[in-house]
């Protein structure tokens, strides 16, 4: 670990009375010396691989950067190679969590058409607990699980021993140098997902097979399609955690935080994590789900995803807050503008909160409608809005029966009103 001018100045201090340069080529020498040794050494010598079609195929992550919204994001990115047409697939992540890993082997999958029968790993702490000797591992469990789904074998590589995946390790290099060189500026990260898709699919096409040049890596890739094992749906490879919802009904997730029904507030609940949602589950029900958001800015506060809801009970016993109630900032463009309205006046906060509970009970859409044909009548109060409602849901009336010819009366009966007074009539002369 010591450079040519330690070495050179260590020796000074010993007596060594010698140039510089005399060091420097010394060590020149000796280097050269090395890297033949290692190159003749029986360690630098490997067996070729040869691959049946459909057999395996090998897994890796890198990191890159793109550009999305301008701002330079780096990116993970799950690497999957066929063993025998070389076909590979790329998929980009923010974190390379379990959710990720599993989320990119279906689309990977997918992309390809089939499963093969062996996947080829390093021993990434996503799917190896802890390393025996030799080829003993211990599994993951939730990995173990989503190859048990997808009913492949997976396969460990011996620690820092790159070359027993060589193939999808040269992809890494490759994919760095060609594919990601004329990256455009993407606006999000399903649209970079779509984009390296459509790459791709348009190398296998264009490249040629290493072995078999007269073909493309796409007309091998028909070769293995048959011996694959058709891709079942995809597995629920979602990670659980436990959390504990605070008073104002949220819970913090990766330095956000998210809203949950405030029936929920102050107790335990149980959120599942996907690569792009949030599911919270409660009493073996979901309760809610939400978009998943990133903060790569550890410094700064995060975001706070509001439902306004969720917030629906607590504002029927207080009114008030719905005046600067931060989750109903969120509300839609229609219920805004009838609570600007309402709240100009006495108890119009309450009247806005009456409006709003119709949404726990009907369709929100029906609830909309009859606010805004309130609005078109210039009509603002919790009455019109409500009787609004009730007419949007009335059924539709039925339509007039077409009886056949044989059941036709001779005497069609007619509406008279007339004959109630004729009774009552006649009730009076009694």
């Amino acid at each position: 670990r010591r450079t040519v001018k330690q070495l050179h100045r260590d020796l000074t201090g010993l007596g060594y009375t010698g140039s510089y340069d005399r060091v420097a080529a010394f060590a020149r020498r000796w280097r050269q010396t090395q890297d033949e040794a290692k190159r003749l050494s029986s360690k630098h010598v490997y067996v070729p691989l040869q691959f049946a079609p459909g057999e395996a195929f090998q897994f890796d992550w890198s990191e890159d950067w793109v550009r999305i919204n301008g701002v330079k994001t780096k990116l993970q990115i799950a690497h999957f190679k066929l063993s025998y047409s070389r076909a590979f697939y790329l998929r980009a992540y923010l974190t390379q969590t379990h959710e990720m890993l599993f989320d990119a082997h279906y689309h990977a999958f997918q992309a390809f058409g089939g499963v093969p029968q062996r996947g080829i790993y390093d021993n990434m702490k996503t799917a190896v607990d802890k390393i025996g000797r030799g080829k003993q591992r211990q599994i993951n469990k939730r990995f173990y699980a989503m190859v048990g789904h997808y009913l492949f074998e997976p396969e460990f590589c011996n620690p820092a021993s790159g070359w027993e995946k060589g193939q999808v390790e040269k992809a890494v290099l490759d994919a760095r140098h060609g594919l990601w060189y004329d990256a455009p500026n993407f606006t999000s990260l399903p649209e970079v997902n779509r984009w390296l898709e459509q790459r791709c699919q348009l190398r296998w096409q264009e490249t040629a097979h290493p072995e078999f040049r007269a073909r493309s890596l796409a007309e091998c890739l028909t070769d293995e399609l048959p011996e694959m094992m058709p891709v079942p749906p995809a597995f629920d490879g979602f990670v659980e955690d436990t959390k504990r919802v605070s008073s104002i009904c949220l819970i913090t997730h990766e330095h956000n935080r998210y809203s949950v029904p405030a029936s929920f507030a102050n107790r335990m609940v149980s959120l599942r994590i996907y690569p792009e949602r949030l599911v919270i589950v409660a009493e073996a029900q979901v309760v809610a789900e939400h978009e998943r958001v990133f903060n790569r800015d550890k410094r700064t506060q995060g975001r706070t995803i509001y439902n306004w809801r969720h917030y629906l009970t607590v504002v029927q016993r207080k009114p008030g807050a719905l005046r600067n109630g931060a989750p109903f900032s969120t509300l839609p463009e229609s219920f805004r503008l009838l609570q600007t309205k309402l709240l100009k006046r006495p108890g119009g906060d309450r009247e806005m909160a009456d409006i709003l509970a119709p949404v726990l009970l009907h369709d929100e859409a029906l609830v909309e409608q009859a606010i805004v044909k309130a609005l078109a009548l210039g009509e603002s109060s919790k009455e019109h809005v409500l009787n609004c409602l009730n007419r949007l849901e009335q059924p539709p009336r039925p339509q007039p029966l077409k009886p056949p010819p044989t059941l036709k009366l001779v005497t069609e009966p007619m509406a008279n009103t007339a004959r109630y007074d004729n009774l009552r009539r006649t009730q009076h002369e009694h």
